[in-house]
């Protein structure tokens, strides 16, 4: 190994210090958890890392880099933990298109070329190979600088799927104060240089205005003045194309940032919240966070701009003539539009939680269809549909004629201010050139007005949809338990003392003094009507829900202690069809969801092999993807019996200490069923199986 490499490498006593280092330099100041021991080995590694990053108040991302995507797979994966095969680890502290920086066990830092440290990954891979492709060469006579080129592209190509290395990038969770992440992933620095490139392109702007409205006053545009007029507009390019550039990278960005961040709120929501909101109120927040990314990332930029332009407005306009009265005249429009944008706030406000309603309306009447035809007379059918309709056309009346006038004041401004200038016109005022700047200014703050009231639409519809998704975006930051031990009574899987539950909405006991027991090796059937309560407890046992009072431990610990995480490790469910999805992606992923993603040869060796016990097989053989193939949204393309064995096998693929299946064989023939239970009774460590009588 290079000298610069071997000086930056850590041993596995030393990755308590490397994450510790790591997270200093991402989080400065913060304060972090004791680390845990790691393993000496591979063994047990990755979960090392997750309950090692817990700690440190971060979320590690493991993932195999192949031989054609070390360069693509370094860049952008800072600050990261790279395991070298059998030689150690690098700590990846910074990782840009050309350069690396290493962070080394002295504290110190390295900077090394992104392809030397690809080739160091490379090496072991590289090796066995290495012989062949010389004899090849030499065979067919390539020699000087030819011979390195084709040695490195032939060595690429047999190496082109081996697994270099195990990269495990370090990543703020999306709970995370924003601020910190803000900093962390350099937003605060494009915003500011943002900022700075749209006013030296207004001032540039300006001054272009300044130089020619001069010349053309005075009678004197020569040249000269066209040339500087001309090379002012050009040195605008340059500002422009960077305004563009960043306003493109902060849009990704936050976007990004926020769809993640509902999406882990979303899931951080209790059980109990989501059954209460119903599914008409979740598809509209699903609608209202679409809005919340489009209109709040291009209204607060818009709206930016316009206090921007508008400031610097101000400042030309104090230098021009008139400048009491042109003050006056932007201020008072300024206040008009503050007043009708409140206006069309309030319309949309109102117009908005109409059609939320209307929408929500129409999924539960939908979910109720056959119980309206025959519970509710025809004739009334649609009577509450039109009554909606009608609001809702009035609702939406009143919204447009305030966008309207909105809209009306860029407009009005422009007139108000050039009316205040023209005395200075008609009087042939020797300051030619400030009253060219003030003309200026006057079109600029029209522009600024002009964005205003594009913006303030943006704003107050990402506002008021803000109102509907706060909660999932503030649900992100829940914390949830962090493992203190991870050890416990390998036989006593499962244990449950006099536990309690209580819908908070109906206060009424739906689980009363349940005490269970589950050992390792137990095939344990739960048996009772519908609305006994099975669903309820198998929540309570598998950590979606707390319980109210009562004791639940899993191998002699409790949730607190072991952590979320690692409950939801040692205890798998597949709940009921109705509270189980396929997302839109391909069968593997929904398979291996649970256990990891990219996953490795090994996990798709054995999901494979786990379908076709569970007689999914023919299944697989017809797709022409295989296990790569997409299953549509909610799994369409699949029948309800395949899904059903696709959430079996998901459980089973997890290896957890116990398997809870909810009504998993409801939909089954009795050959399937049969098939399907032998399976999980097969790969289940510990079985319960929930079914009515």
């Amino acid at each position: 190994m290079p000298e610069p490499i071997s000086g930056c490498l850590w041993t596995a006593a030393q990755l308590p210090q490397l994450l510790e280092a790591l997270a200093a330099r991402a989080q400065p100041g913060a304060r972090h958890g004791a680390i845990p021991r790691a393993p000496r080995g591979s063994a047990g590694l990755d979960e090392w890392f997750e309950a090692a990053a817990q700690c440190l108040a971060l979320e590690p991302a493991p993932l195999d880099i192949r031989g054609f995507q070390v360069e693509e797979r370094l860049r952008g994966a800072a600050p990261a933990v790279i395991a070298l095969e059998g030689e150690g680890y690098l700590a990846l502290l910074q990782a840009g298109r050309r350069r690396a920086t290493l962070l080394r066990p002295d504290a110190g830092t390295d900077r090394i070329a992104i392809g030397r440290l690809a080739a160091v990954l490379r090496a072991h891979i590289e090796a066995p190979h290495r012989e062949p492709v010389e004899r090849l060469l030499d065979d067919c006579g390539i020699a000087g600088p030819k011979r390195r080129r084709a040695a490195e592209a032939l060595l690429r190509e047999r190496t082109r799927f081996d697994r270099a290395a195990r990269l495990y990038s370090l990543r703020r969770p999306p709970g995370a104060h924003f601020r910190a992440t803000a900093a962390a992933a350099g937003w605060n620095r494009m915003l500011a240089l943002l900022l700075f490139s749209h006013a030296a392109e207004y001032l540039l702007l300006i001054a272009a205005w300044w130089v020619l409205g001069r010349a053309v006053l005075q009678g004197r545009a020569d040249t000269g003045v066209l040339t500087a007029w001309a090379l002012l507009l050009a040195t605008m390019i340059p500002f422009r194309l960077l305004a563009s550039s960043l306003q493109g990278r902060l849009a990704i960005g936050l976007g990004g940032f926020l769809r993640e961040r509902l999406l882990d709120g979303a899931l951080k929501l209790d059980a109990d919240e989501v059954r209460h909101e119903g599914a008409g109120a979740f598809l509209g927040r699903a609608i209202e966070a679409e809005q919340v990314e489009s209109l709040a990332l291009s209204g607060g930029m818009t709206a930016a701009l316009a206090l921007l332009e508008t400031f610097l407005s101000l400042c030309v306009l104090a230098l021009g003539p008139r400048a009491p009265l042109q003050f006056a005249v932007l201020a008072l429009w300024i206040a008009a539009a503050a007043w009708m944008g409140h206006r069309y706030y309030l319309r949309r406000r109102e117009w908005t939680g109409h059609r939320l309603a209307i929408t929500g309306h129409l999924i539960e009447a939908m979910t109720g269809h056959r119980t309206r035809l025959a519970q509710q007379p025809p004739e009334e059918w649609h009577s509450g549909e039109d009554r909606a309709a009608e609001r809702y056309t009035a609702l939406s009346l009143a919204m447009d004629r305030a966008q309207a006038w909105l809209g009306m004041v860029p407009r009005g401004y422009l007139v108000s201010a050039l009316v205040a200038l023209a005395p200075d016109f008609l009087a042939a005022s020797p300051s030619s050139g400030f009253l060219a700047a003030s003309l200026g200014a006057i079109i600029l703050a029209w522009q600024a007005f002009r964005r205003m009231a594009g913006g303030m639409a943006q704003i107050a519809g990402a506002a008021i949809a803000w109102e509907r998704v706060s909660d999932l975006f503030n649900a992100s930051s829940r914390v949830e338990p962090a493992a203190t031990e991870s050890g416990g009574d390998s036989e006593l899987v499962l244990s449950a003392r006099d536990v309690a539950y209580r819908y908070p909405q109906t206060g009424r006991d739906v689980i009363a003094k349940a005490t269970v027991e589950i050992r390792k090796g137990d095939w344990l059937l739960l048996e009772g009507p519908s609305g006994g309560g099975k669903s309820t407890l198998v929540s309570l046992l598998t950590g979606q829900r707390r319980p109210c009072s009562g004791l639940i431990l899993a191998g002699g610990l409790d949730l607190h202690t072991l952590g979320g995480r690692q409950w939801r490790r040692r205890i798998v469910s597949a709940p009921q069809y109705h509270e189980n999805h396929v997302l839109a992606n391909t069968f593997a992923f929904n398979l291996l969801m649970g256990r990891g993603w990219p996953p490795r040869e090994a996990d798709l060796r054995e999901a494979e092999e786990i379908c076709r016990e569970l007689g999914l097989g023919p299944l697989i053989d017809r797709m022409p993807g295989g296990l790569f193939q997409m299953v549509g949204e909610t799994g369409w393309q699949l029948s309800q019996g395949e899904r059903s064995r696709l959430f079996l096998a998901r459980a089973l693929l997890q290896s957890p200490e116990l398997a809870v299946l909810d009504e998993s064989f409801a939909a089954l023939d009795p050959e399937n069923l049969r098939q399907a239970l032998e399976t999980a009774l097969r790969r289940s460590k510990t079985l319960l199986v929930v079914a009515h009588p």
